[in-house]
């Protein structure tokens, strides 16, 4: 019987380190998935940034008049 103990315990030992791993597999997986998805955002909000950079840039070389300035 202390035997079987013994295997019961080891399987129980496995059970439990095949759990963290699949707990620690998953935030690793969760994690890596947000940064992609900010990466991913920061990337559009910069090409946003610099098309509001060229409009702005477009109004000051426009005279109030309509006239190009310095042309």
């Amino acid at each position: 019987m202390p035997a079987f103990i013994a295997v019961l315990q080891g399987a129980v030992v496995n059970s439990s380190l095949v759990m963290i791993s699949a707990v620690l597999a998953s935030l690793a997986a969760g994690v890596l998935l947000a940064y992609g998805i900010c990466v991913t955002m920061f990337r559009l909000f910069r090409i946003h940034a610099q098309q509001v950079a060229a409009e702005r840039h477009a109004r000051s070389v426009v005279a109030p008049q309509g006239t190009v300035v310095g042309g």
